[in-house]
């Protein structure tokens, strides 16, 4: 399909046209929503825009160019307005961590493909298929945060929501005749629950580098120290951490503990160009973490048998069942609940509700299979 024809995508870059827009999409009972981030440029990435459809028109509001963007809070918490995502998940994420907005009433078309049993579900796939539309994928890496945003990349931008309403029209008529329209509706609700990753409870940087845990605990304390020395410098330049020196550098740096200048060139870790920002940094990292406390990695409990024999059971259960379904097994059970019931270890159907309070479409239709896989595991 030609989309060089479709009308033009209205840019907001002033209050006061946001101010009209939302006027316009709060009559509406139904609007397509999108964000681009600028995750692989920044230090800490933020939302660079963020895409509305209506049946009638596209709108790019520019987060880089309005001070408050606390009005659309008022869109996305409005419950008589459906909003529609494609893989919702990390477009929420992003929304609550940069506005803190709240969201009701949510419909995701990679989810609704995946109860439905698509077996492509990526938005350029679906669009190919559904619209004949393609979708350039060079943009899926492309600094958003750039300024002024180059024509093709808003048109990109505008693709991502203009086709959601009658995608989602489509699969809901779908998801009714299949019965799982019931389904779809506890996952679209489950997604007002979702949250980041909470910093306070994450492990130190060091040991989100592959082979770390391989390495002798001085060995790890010089990673640390490493680590720590290369997120001070993106922070400062704002720029992501892996754009700095990567994580493979930094392993083979913290193995080798060099000493000087030559010992960390003889071991070629490092471009000539790193070399000559970081070399100073790098080597007093390394004196750092030799003369620390050793490092051991964080230790996890290890589950007992019972947990694992019930966990076991219930993968195998929510495997077949997924195959008479012909849909992926978390889409029977999510993971996060399978695991909790495996962990508190329901006796009866009434202790299992409580732990199904967020899936009673599942805890209706599976309840039964589940005490009875539990009782035999």
């Amino acid at each position: 399909m030609d989309t060089s024809s479709l009308p033009k995508p209205i840019l907001i870059t002033r209050p006061e046209a946001m101010d009209r827009m939302i006027k316009r999409l709060s009559g509406e009972t139904i609007l397509a929503v999108d964000t681009e981030s600028n995750s692989l440029y920044a230090y800490q990435e933020q939302v660079c825009l963020i895409q509305f459809s209506t049946p009638q028109e596209d709108f790019l509001v520019d987060p880089l160019a309005l001070d408050d963007l606390s009005p659309l809070g008022s869109l996305f918490a409005d419950p008589k307005i459906e909003k529609i995502f494609h893989a919702a998940e990390y477009d929420l994420i992003s929304l609550k961590r940069d506005y803190r907005f709240k969201f009701e009433n949510l419909f995701d078309t990679m989810l609704a493909a995946r109860i439905l049993g698509w077996q492509k579900i990526g938005l350029g796939s679906i669009l190919k298929a559904e619209f004949d539309v393609d979708l350039n994928k060079r943009y899926q890496r492309a600094n958003w945060g750039r300024r002024p945003l180059p024509p093709e990349m808003m048109d990109y931008a505008r693709l991502d929501t203009h086709y959601l309403i009658p995608l989602r029209y489509r699969m809901k008529s779908e998801l009714k005749s299949n019965g799982r329209w019931s389904l779809a509706k506890e996952d679209f609700a489950r997604l007002r629950y979702v949250n980041g990753r909470d910093p306070q409870n994450q492990p130190e940087p060091c040991w989100r580098v592959r082979g770390a845990y391989d390495l002798a605990p001085q060995r790890a304390a010089v990673l640390l120290e490493l680590c720590r020395y290369r997120n001070q410098v993106a922070k400062s330049i704002n720029r992501p951490v892996f754009k700095v020196i990567s994580d493979q550098a930094l392993l083979t740096i913290a193995d080798a503990c060099p000493r000087s200048e030559i010992e960390l060139i003889e071991i070629s870790a490092l471009s000539a160009k790193q070399h000559q920002r970081h070399t100073d940094g790098i080597l007093r990292a390394v004196r750092n973490g030799l003369k620390s406390e050793p490092v051991y990695p964080p230790r996890t409990p290890r589950p007992d048998e019972q947990y694992l024999a019930r966990l076991e059971a219930m993968r195998n259960w929510r495997k077949e069942t997924a195959k008479a379904m012909h849909v992926k097994s978390d889409v029977v059970l999510p993971r996060d609940i399978m695991h909790t019931v495996a962990a508190q270890a329901p006796e009866n159907y009434q202790q299992l509700a409580a732990l199904m309070e967020q899936v009673p479409y599942r805890l209706d239709r599976f309840g039964d299979q589940i005490i009875a896989v539990l009782s035999e595991s």
